[in-house]
């Protein structure tokens, strides 16, 4: 029997849900092996380029979003139980955040209320509508909560789903290098940063260099969207 070629394997996909999955997968593959070959450059984050790659490849087949998330959805599930994962390395790490619990809430606080006062008087001071502006102030947040919050104070989920993953990008790509430029060394506190400013790509990237880095980001990230969640509706 002879073996199927390429334009029939293209075929049967493109016809069923398998082909949202396989090109997902395929995608994240090539830029993880980017990645590497280019010795872990953060300007070729594998889910920048796997972003890439699927919006170029949706472009040139013309293959609707909602067909794509038809199997996508397959790997937008295993979101939930990889959330629920963090809980090891933050259990890993319990001594050293019961430490440096006072200063990690006092950060957390103060990053929240900096991070959406200053998108909001950006945006203010470069005429941004008032429904722009609502909608970037949560921008630092998860995806899921940050539109559930711009919903509740008047943006556009939308567009903050967006800008929520465009900020992710921004600060996964440039985080390592601020941090050298700024000298700070601690794990910890690069994990924290990263958390905040970045929420889940932030913490992707602080995997990639240690678990320390990534245990103190994961919960950042966690504490930051309940604290933003509280916060930015009364602000």
């Amino acid at each position: 029997m002879a073996e199927p070629d390429l334009a029939t394997i293209w075929v049967y996909l493109s016809t069923t849900p398998l082909i949202g999955l396989t090109v997902t997968l395929v995608a994240y593959s090539m830029g993880y092996r980017l990645y590497l070959l280019a010795n872990r450059n953060p300007l070729l984050n594998p889910v920048v380029t796997a972003i890439a790659a699927l919006i170029t490849f949706l472009q040139l087949t013309d293959v609707s979003y909602g067909t794509y998330f038809e199997g996508a959805q397959f790997v937008h599930f295993l979101l939930g139980p990889a959330t629920v994962a963090l809980a090891v390395p933050l259990y890993q790490q319990c001594a050293k955040i019961r430490q440096r619990m006072l200063p990690l809430l006092i950060t957390l606080i103060i990053g929240a209320v900096v991070g959406a006062l200053s998108s909001l008087g950006i945006a203010w001071v470069l005429g941004a509508s008032i429904e722009t502006q609502l909608s970037l102030a949560p921008k630092s947040v998860t995806t899921p909560v940050a539109m559930g919050i711009s919903e509740q104070i008047g943006g556009l989920p939308s567009l903050t789903a967006v800008l929520v993953v465009a900020t992710g990008i921004i600060g996964a790509v440039i985080g390592t290098t601020l941090f050298r430029l700024l000298r700070i060394e601690d794990d910890a506190v690069k994990g924290v940063a990263l958390g905040i400013a970045a929420h889940g790509m932030g913490t992707a990237r602080a995997f990639q260099l240690n678990r320390e880095m990534g245990a103190f980001s994961g919960l950042a990230m966690a504490l930051s969207a309940l604290t933003t969640a509280v916060l930015l509706p009364w602000m």
